[in-house]
C-alpha cells in the first residue's frame, strides 16, 4: 500500500513562485504515482492584487479549508502532511491555526517556506509562542541554505531539508545574433516595489544619459505597483521612448518574449528564490540580479550573469553597461546559465528531489528526544 501523503498548497491563480511550485507537484507523475495523494488549495486570492487583503469571500474560502482539512485527517488519514507555510503576518496566523489542527489529530507534517520573514517576528511573544508550538518536532523543506537562518531558532540541522525550485523547458533552440542594434532588456515580475521596478527605472535613466541603445520591456501583473503609477515614474524619468509595460503574458506571448531579449534583469531587495531567473536561464539569457536570498545559489556571478547589491542604481547600471556593449558575452553567459539550469534546476531535477524528500521523512523514525 502506498504512503499517503495530504497536500495543503497554493495552486494558480493567482501565479507567483509558491503556486507555480504549488502546480508542479500537483501534476508531478512521481510525486503521484508513489504515493497516494489528496490536496487543497491553500489560496484564497484570486488574484496578485487580492494578496494580503481581507474580504467576507476570503474569510468563507479559510472556513472552507480548515473543513477540508479537518475532513482529509480524520477520513483520509494521511501518513504525513505537507504544508506550504507562509512565514509571518495574517497568512501565518491562518496557516498557523491549520497547522495546529493537524497536530491536535496526532498528524505528522512537514513545512515548505517558499518565503521568509521569522526572524523578524521572533522577538514578538505571541509569535514567538505560536512558532515553537507549530515548528516543534516538525520537518522542513527550505529553497536554500542562506534560508535556515531564518528558522534556527526553531528547527534544528538534522529537520532541514534542501529543495531548489525547478522548471519546466518550454525553450526552443534559440540562436541570438551576435549584433544588435538596439539591446533588449526584460523584468519579468508582478509590479511590486520590492523586485526592483523603481530601481530598474532609475538604471535605465542612467543608460539613457550616456547615449546607449536600449530598450526595457516591464512584464507581469499589477501588484503593489499600479499602472498609473509606473506610467508617472516613466515619464518623470524621460523614459518613454525606452521602457514599455507590456502587462501580464503567458504561455507562448511568454516565452516569444524571452526569445526576443537579450538581458534579463531582476533588481529585486525581497526574494526566497526567484522562479523567474530559472526562466531567463532556461531561454539562455545572462541574468542581472542581487545578492538577495538563494539568488546567489542560482546565478553565477561573472559567469552566467552579475549580481549587484540591492537598490544600488549606480552599480546595477554599470553590469547592464557592460553587457548593452558586448554581445559575445551575453551569449555565453547565456550559455552558461543553461548548462546551469540543465544540471540543477530542471523540473526532473526538482521533482526526484522532492520525492527523496518526502521517502525520508515518511520513513523516518522517531528519536526518544524529539519526544521531550
Amino acid at each position: 500500500m502506498k504512503p499517503k501523503i495530504l497536500f495543503i498548497l497554493h495552486l494558480p491563480p493567482p501565479i507567483h513562485g509558491s503556486s507555480v511550485v504549488g502546480k508542479n507537484i500537483n501534476e508531478s507523475k512521481i510525486i503521484n504515482n508513489s504515493f497516494d495523494c489528496s490536496y487543497i488549495n491553500l489560496g484564497t486570492s484570486k488574484n496578485i492584487q487580492e494578496i494580503g487583503k481581507n474580504g467576507m469571500s476570503k474569510i468563507l474560502n479559510y472556513f472552507s479549508i480548515l473543513w477540508k482539512v479537518i475532513n482529509q485527517v480524520i477520513y483520509f488519514r494521511p501518513d504525513l502532511v505537507y504544508l506550504s507555510i507562509t512565514a509571518k503576518g495574517i497568512a501565518f496566523y491562518k496557516d498557523g491555526l491549520i497547522a495546529l489542527i493537524i497536530k491536535l489529530f496526532g498528524g505528522k507534517i512537514v513545512f515548505h517556506f517558499h518565503n521568509k520573514g521569522v526572524n523578524m517576528r521572533q522577538d514578538y511573544f505571541m509569535d514567538n509562542l505560536l512558532y515553537n508550538l507549530i515548528l516543534k518536532n516538525s520537518e522542513v523543506i527550505l529553497l536554500s541554505k542562506h534560508q535556515y537562518s531564518d528558522v534556527q531558532k526553531y528547527v534544528p540541522l538534522k529537520r532541514i531539508y534542501y529543495c531548489p525550485n525547478g522548471i519546466h523547458d518550454v525553450s526552443d533552440n534559440i540562436i541570438r545574433p551576435k549584433e544588435k542594434d538596439n539591446t533588449q532588456l526584460l523584468f519579468f515580475s508582478n509590479l511590486i516595489e520590492s523586485k526592483g521596478v523603481f530601481v530598474l527605472l532609475k538604471a535605465c535613466k542612467i543608460l539613457k544619459q550616456k547615449g546607449l541603445q536600449f530598450h526595457c520591456n516591464f512584464v507581469g501583473e499589477i501588484g503593489d505597483v499600479s499602472k498609473n503609477k509606473f506610467q508617472s515614474k516613466v515619464t518623470e524619468l524621460s523614459l518613454n521612448e525606452v521602457t514599455t509595460y507590456l502587462g501580464a503574458k503567458y504561455g507562448n506571448e511568454k516565452n516569444n518574449i524571452f526569445k526576443d531579449t537579450d538581458v534579463f534583469v531582476f533588481p529585486t531587495y525581497n526574494e526566497t528564490f526567484g522562479i523567474v531567473i530559472l526562466e531567463a536561464m532556461m531561454h539562455r539569457l545572462p541574468v542581472i540580479s542581487t545578492f538577495e536570498g538563494a539568488i546567489p545559489e542560482i546565478v553565477k556571478n561573472g559567469a552566467s550573469g552579475f549580481l549587484v547589491h540591492q537598490k544600488n542604481v549606480l552599480e546595477l547600471a554599470g553590469k547592464l553597461e557592460v553587457l548593452i556593449k558586448d554581445p559575445s558575452l551575453r551569449l555565453k553567459m547565456g550559455h552558461e546559465g543553461k548548462n546551469i539550469y540543465m544540471k540543477k534546476f530542471t523540473i526532473d531535477v526538482f521533482e526526484n528531489r522532492l520525492w527523496t524528500i518526502l521517502e525520508e521523512i515518511i520513513h523516518k523514525k522517531v528519536c526518544s528526544n524529539d519526544l521531550l
